[in-house]
């Protein structure tokens, strides 16, 4: 039987760049276990931070290493971010071989994609516009739906027209924040008057709670907006909520299916990027201890928020569970969630009787399912 070959699409050019490698490990390690060995042959993509494609050796001794690649001019840390055998150096050529708008030609070797690039440029629908360009298949959601699961405000109104509850939000322009003197102070009373405190301020299109800051007072308001602006040209600001955080894990395309649902508790103020990837300062409850009932109706709604982006193959959507009204309101739908061995997206499937290697199996499969290989590249 011939091998598809799999372009496994890393690295990138976000703040997640590191995490975006620890998944793709973990990716490469399910393809090359004995179910999938057989089936697949594993292409590897590395994009470095400056936006240049590699492939070989390279993107083979980064994903072995677990390190990103230094960049020509760039400090190296100490010697556990050196590459075996000193990649580092042995690449510079084929660094300066190829432009940041040019790719490797193994490119065109490629049956179907797996990208797992998190956060701008990777999750938003950029790369799924170039992938779709190639005409080839690739794992996740199209342009639209991974542009909607990245915009926090697009989604929430699509979350709205779908009569899914959620939080009060405000949605906001960086133009609102560096305005003149007059418009900024009525803008901190509107959110004032409309969710007052305590109340969450976010960057609209970034991952990983980048940029996110809790705020209770009108100084801590106005520093939080000039912050998130200085991230995104769009914010939203939600209104705060005493809540427990579930999540639910989707699998499929016309006809998905949600998992088991799963909790995240912590000791810190909120989920902010310090406790999200800090070892020990989370933990994952799976399955999470709430009410048959309040299980069936967030598996439903993970549903209907998958379908109201227009997701496929993959997603993780989070929820808020406000105990003391029995209330289940949606937070947002991750489009390509962290996919690590520990990461809550697998765990979730592999509590529901899904193991990583046949998760990463059936994601290929539902890509080919919806993007068929065309006949020309059989």
């Amino acid at each position: 039987m011939t091998k598809l070959r799999v372009g496994l699409l890393f690295g990138g050019c976000s703040g997640e760049h590191e995490v975006s490698i620890n998944s793709a490990r973990a990716i490469a390690k399910a393809l090359s276990t004995e179910q999938n060995a057989s089936k697949y042959e594993i292409l590897p993509f590395y994009i470095q931070k400056d936006g240049r494609w590699l492939a070989g050796n390279v993107s083979h001794q980064v994903l072995k290493s677990g390190k990103p690649l230094q960049l020509p001019g760039s400090t190296p840390e100490p010697q556990e971010n050196q590459l075996e055998s000193d990649s580092s150096q042995l690449s510079t050529a084929d660094r300066l071989s190829l432009s940041r708008w040019q790719s490797p030609s193994q490119v065109a070797e490629v049956d179907v994609w797996f990208p797992i690039l998190h956060g701008p440029n990777g999750e938003d629908g950029t790369i799924q516009g170039l992938l779709t360009l190639m005409q080839v298949p690739f794992v996740g959601s199209g342009v639209l739906g991974s542009a909607m699961g990245m915009d926090k405000i697009a989604m929430k109104m699509a979350f709205a027209q779908a009569g899914l509850p959620q939080v009060k939000y405000l949605a906001v322009n960086r133009s609102q924040i560096w305005s003149n003197p007059c418009v900024f102070p009525k803008l901190c009373d509107q959110i004032e008057l409309d969710l007052g405190y305590p109340c969450f301020v976010k960057p609209a299109n970034l991952g990983s709670s980048v940029g996110i800051a809790k705020v209770r007072s009108r100084q801590e308001l106005e520093t939080a907006l000039d912050n998130a602006a200085s991230y995104d040209r769009r914010i939203i600001v939600e209104a705060g909520v005493i809540a427990r955080e579930l999540e639910c894990a989707v699998l499929g395309n016309d006809q998905p299916k949600a998992s088991v649902v799963g909790e995240i508790t912590y000791s810190s103020d909120f989920y902010d990027y310090e406790t999200k990837y800090t070892q020990g300062k989370a933990d994952l409850v799976i399955p999470a201890k709430v009410s048959d009932a309040v299980t069936r109706q967030i598996q439903e709604m993970a549903l209907q928020a998958f379908v109201a982006i227009d997701a496929a193959g993959l997603a993780r959507v989070d929820f808020f569970y406000v105990e003391a009204t029995g209330e289940v309101l949606i937070n947002e739908v991750n489009t390509l969630p962290g996919f690590t061995a520990t990461s809550m997206y697998p765990l979730l499937w592999e509590h529901s009787g899904v193991s990583f290697p046949e998760l990463v199996d059936r994601l290929i499969q539902l890509a080919i399912e919806r993007h068929p290989v065309s006949k020309d590249r059989e």
